[in-house]
């Protein structure tokens, strides 16, 4: 960050000595030349500044210490938002009224006594203009005082988990189930049921997973070496496969497949910075705790709201309410969209990779708390989990035509036995398969041979 000297640069000599009254340094200096140099000697003065620091009000001071948290400097935006505004005057306004006497923020307060400034600095996303601490100042005021980061959120209360739902793997029969519907050319279902309709798990969502990983093409298609590597893994390797894939995608984007939410234009996210910032807050929990999902969001929002716009871009991304019709632009609609991301982020990839459990109200279904999972470690760190169940139940023929595929049947069975059969039910215990003519010769046309 810039020195004092570089940030008080360009004050006029009224905001010097309205900074030196603060202070209590006597500044007599006729210029803005002469003045510079005597004030920021005055204030870089360590006993001095930690006087000034500890006079402080609480709020204020809370203010300086979360800035000096973040490395001495926070995007303007958020910081204004978070201890807000600073009222922006020119010097004549500024003298007739006097704002300093009377500020209306925490931020205000920071600004006339010149503990903090403001400036554009370059970050990956191009110049974002930032609150800071100047350097040499930074490093003789008195924050000892500084908190850890607090944890996001609380435990959840044994009446937030009516409902408790382990980890599954169901998303590798989900997945068997699409991959053949795809190859046959045949209309898939619209959507993949889960225990509550919070983790219902749509076939577009379930699409782009498969094409992160690259085992669907960009038309669609069952790409066969890696659609035949997936299906034959055992469910463990299987289930790491797609959970590396998620971990690593540039292209799954979880804002663009919020339920009830379409984004428009042409303005572009990072969903993998997203990801890996939120998966973050995950690994930051206690392991084995219960935790309630609304603190957590809410912590966020008060802590890290602007953790996918690193700009604080509220106004240029377009997104829609689909039960609206009105576009969510302004931070007063983070709710409807940062806190959709986060519910939809715990309650469908992280439970339908394995990595969370989930509890719900049994009422409405609505994902109320979450626990990491006994696999997540080991997922996240890209290794399979051990424990899984083999892939050895056995296909049962009868005579009417009809066939039975338990669900820990061979994956790559049941994917070919849906190229020439129709699914005529699905049940917790398996797959029931008719064959019939049109079955048989659709599957001829395939290139599967009816014998």
């Amino acid at each position: 960050m810039p020195e004092l000297s570089e940030s008080l640069q360009g004050r006029d000599l009224g905001h010097l000595r309205i900074v030196a009254e603060f202070w209590g340094i006597e500044l007599d200096a006729p210029d803005v030349h002469s003045a510079l140099p005597q004030l920021v000697k005055a204030m870089l003065d360590s006993q001095l500044a930690a006087e000034i620091v500890g006079d402080l009000p609480g709020e204020v001071k809370a203010a300086l210490q979360d800035l000096a948290q973040q490395g001495g400097r926070m995007p303007w935006a958020f910081f204004t938002r978070r201890y807000g505004a600073v009222r922006e005057m020119g010097a004549g306004k500024r003298d007739r009224e006097q704002p300093y006497l009377e500020p209306v923020s925490a931020a205000e307060m920071l600004w006339y006594y010149g503990l903090i400034a403001r400036a554009f600095f370059d970050t990956t996303e191009g110049l974002e203009e930032f609150a800071y601490i100047p350097n040499d100042l930074l490093t003789c005021l008195s924050l000892q005082e500084i908190t850890a980061h607090a944890t996001l959120g609380r435990p959840a209360y044994q009446s937030e988990r009516q409902q408790t739902l382990p980890a599954s793997d169901q998303i590798l029969d989900h997945a068997c189930t699409l991959l053949a519907a795809l190859r046959s050319g045949l209309p898939a279902p619209s959507e993949y049921a889960y225990p509550t309709p919070a983790s219902i798990l749509t076939v577009s969502v379930l699409q782009s997973l498969l094409g992160a990983t690259g085992i669907v093409d960009e038309s669609k298609q069952p790409v066969p070496e890696a659609a035949r590597l997936f299906l034959e893994a055992p469910r463990g390797e299987a289930l790491a496969i797609l959970c590396k894939a998620w971990l690593q995608s540039e292209s799954f984007n979880e804002l663009r497949l919020i339920p009830g939410l379409s984004a428009e234009g042409s303005w572009k996210n990072d969903p993998l910075h997203t990801r890996q910032v939120l998966l973050g807050f995950i690994r930051d929990l206690p392991a084995g705790q219960w935790w309630n999902l609304d603190s957590f969001v809410t912590a966020i929002k008060q802590q890290q709201p602007d953790f996918q716009r690193r700009g604080g871009e509220y106004d240029t991304w377009f997104i829609r309410s689909l039960a609206t019709g009105e576009f969510l632009r302004g931070f007063e609609h983070w709710d409807d969209i940062e806190g959709a991301l986060l519910g939809f982020f715990v309650g469908g990839p992280l439970y339908w990779l394995g990595l969370v459990e989930i509890a719900t109200i049994l009422e409405s279904g609505r994902v109320t708390a979450f626990c990491r999972s006994a696999w997540a470690e080991t997922l996240l760190n890209g290794e399979p989990p051990q424990g899984f169940p083999r892939e050895d139940g056995k296909l049962i023929a009868r005579s009417d035509a009809h066939l039975h595929v338990p669900r820990l049947a061979s994956r790559a069975v049941r994917y070919q036995v849906a190229r020439f059969c129709e699914c005529v039910k699905e049940s917790p215990d398996g797959y029931d398969y008719l064959l019939t003519p049109a079955s048989l010769s659709r599957a001829k046309q395939q290139g599967l041979g009816v014998s």
